[in-house]
């Protein structure tokens, strides 16, 4: 959609949002990580250095407290939606990650404790995916990619500010012809069916 003055709309939303939740990533991870009251532990690390508490504390004090971050965003125009995910769900991730021989980083697995999500029209997915190198590198953020498994597709965008002390957040940008397929899909993998 282009406005009155030819401007994208939606490419322009999308990265503003991109840049409020990169700014709202730093500003939390600083306040939380960077007072001395929280031990900071280097999430590169597999999950038998990283305690569960340290997971659930900083999951806790997120959901306490990202809305007083989010007031203050540059987003009320914009059409999105978030989550803080649920202690039943990490538990649940760090058990299937747990069971595997290969170990991966923390800050691999739990990657997506904050998640946003918004949704666009067909075209402007295309713009958006031709933009995302360069605003990787504008707002430094931690890598992208296309998922594109069992019926599901979708761009994720991770925030992590440089930061192996950081637990990242994620955003995924749906194209709105995919949306129900791609719930159908989360709603089944969350059951349990797609492995």
């Amino acid at each position: 959609m282009i406005d009155v003055m030819g401007n994208p709309i939606n490419i322009e939303k999308t990265e503003r949002l991109i840049r409020e939740i990169n700014l709202i990533h730093a500003k939390y991870s600083t306040d939380y990580f960077e007072t001395g009251k929280v031990q900071k532990i280097n999430l590169s690390h597999t999950l038998n250095k990283v305690p569960i508490e340290h997971i659930f504390s900083y999951r806790l004090n997120l959901h306490e407290a990202i809305n007083d971050y989010l007031l203050f965003a540059d987003t009320k125009d914009i059409a999105f939606y978030y989550r803080v995910k649920t202690s039943e769900s990490i538990q649940d991730k760090i058990n299937r990650y747990l069971q595997r021989e290969n170990q991966y980083p923390v800050n691999n697995i739990l990657n997506d404790i904050f998640g946003a999500r918004i949704v666009l029209p067909s075209a402007d997915i295309a713009v958006i995916f031709d933009n995302l190198d360069h605003w990787r590198k504008k707002y430094g953020l931690k890598n992208w990619y296309l998922r594109d498994v069992d019926g599901y597709i979708g761009i994720h965008i991770y925030f992590k500010n440089a930061s192996n002390f950081y637990y990242p957040w994620e955003l995924q940008i749906w194209d709105e012809k995919d949306v129900l397929s791609n719930i159908k899909n989360h709603i089944a993998y969350k059951r349990g069916f797609v492995k």
